[in-house]
């Protein structure tokens, strides 16, 4: 398969060069009007030509976003037939891929993907009368308006934010300073090589709790490369775990119906209905087109539906800040419940076969155990030989015991399949 839980992504070179043709191919055919953008990577611009080579000779027109966030080629693709990046996220520079988009922001379904992957086998190529048309577009500017008018972040409030680098730069910083706040910025011009590792971890973003209570700031903020995650710290300059963001967001919002994924926490549920779904946004995207009014991973993607469908870290920011100006974040968020959730990982090449043997029907959805104290995880990785647990428990103790049960189910696995 050419998908993942989040699009196509994979190290640069010739085979991702030649396959940003083809499935520029295959999303062109039937497609009258693409949109494409592209974060910060230098091998962005030939998987961008690539790409909008394949969607032109289908004859598609192309309009061309140049260094934009996910989001902000999710929320343009409303006024196309489908939205193209051209990024690897929060992977390290070496890598790149493509997401695709509907109109209304979701990302491909898996009938689509399918679709695609056999359609990009043997493309059909257009001749040349019927070639599509390119032309530069302005799609940040609407995003920003769009958030800005759908949200009120609070004037003379002071926020610290790192885009890392990445597309983020082109759009978060002037968002909240149109708001009226004042930003400490940091890596928020736009980079070939990022100044910090792009996902944003908390070790990964260590120097931010000490700038906030240096500056007295309200919250702190940060993207990964392609702006479609948003993690916080809370005004006391600590790191808001993805599960107690979500239930930030749903307290706030006053949303009750909430789609998140099989890893998160089951303290959401405390707060919330909750629906599951495997690892990956583009998951969380799908379900939220028959079920939910709120949709969001651990790992910082936040989709709010009445805005779009696909995961925006911009929009997510804005909220934060508009969050902050209301409400004492650090007070919200101690009174929230938190269970202890544990994490290992064990190398194998034989990972897949373990998991199928475990009965899991695809190995990087996993398989998940739940009983009424905790739950723990077993899944396959998609692009590393080994298999992660996730446990969590009501208290340390059974975290630790679910998580040795998991480990165990697997180690039996690995030795059932050699």
């Amino acid at each position: 398969m050419l998908f993942g839980s989040s699009g196509i992504r994979m190290q640069y070179g010739q085979t991702l060069i030649d396959l940003a043709l083809r499935v520029g191919g295959a999303v062109g055919s039937g497609r009258r009007r693409v949109i494409v953008g592209s974060d910060t990577r230098s091998t962005r611009y030939l998987l961008s030509e690539s790409l909008t080579a394949g969607l032109l000779s289908a004859g598609a027109d192309v309009i061309s976003g140049g260094i934009a966030p996910t989001p902000t080629v999710a929320y343009a693709a409303r006024t196309a037939d489908a939205g193209c990046m051209v990024t690897a996220s929060h992977n390290p520079e070496e890598y790149n891929g493509l997401k695709l988009f509907n109109p209304d922001g979701s990302s491909f379904t898996l009938e689509q993907q399918r679709k695609i992957e056999e359609l990009q086998e043997i493309p059909v190529w257009s001749d040349w009368e019927a070639i599509g048309a390119r032309t530069s577009g302005d799609i940040v500017t609407p995003h920003r308006e769009a958030i800005l008018s759908s949200l009120s972040p609070s004037e003379d409030l002071r926020v610290v934010l790192d885009c890392g680098g990445g597309a983020g730069s082109v759009i978060t910083p002037d968002l909240l300073k149109e708001a009226g706040m004042s930003v400490v910025t940091l890596n928020c011009d736009p980079t070939k090589t990022f100044p910090r590792p792009s996902e944003p971890l908390p070790e990964n973003l260590s120097y931010i709790p000490s700038i906030i209570r240096a500056s007295g700031a309200a919250c702190g903020i940060a993207h990964d490369g392609d702006a479609d995650r948003c993690v916080a710290f809370d005004n006391l300059g600590r790191f808001i775990a993805g599960e107690h963001l979500l239930m930030l967001f749903a307290r706030y919002l006053d949303l009750n119906e909430v789609v998140t994924t099989v890893d998160a926490s089951m303290a959401i549920e405390e707060v919330a209905t909750v629906r599951r779904t495997p690892v990956g946004d583009s998951y969380v995207s799908e379900a939220l087109l028959s079920w939910g009014s709120l949709g969001g991973e651990p790992s910082g993607s936040w989709i709010f539906p009445s805005h779009s469908l696909c995961p925006d870290g911009i929009y997510a920011a804005a909220l934060i800040c508009e969050i902050a100006g209301e409400w004492n974040i650090a007070e919200e968020i101690d009174r929230m419940p938190r269970y202890p959730i544990l994490r290992s990982a064990i190398p194998t090449p034989h990972g897949h076969a373990a998991l199928s043997a475990l009965g899991a029907e695809i190995p990087t959805d996993g398989l998940r155990v739940a009983d009424e104290d905790g739950w723990y995880l077993i899944r396959a990785s998609g692009t590393e030989p080994k298999v992660r647990i996730t446990a969590e428990g009501r208290t340390e103790q059974v975290a630790k015991a679910l998580l040795t049960k998991g480990e165990d189910r697997l180690k039996a696995a690995i030795r059932g399949v050699l």
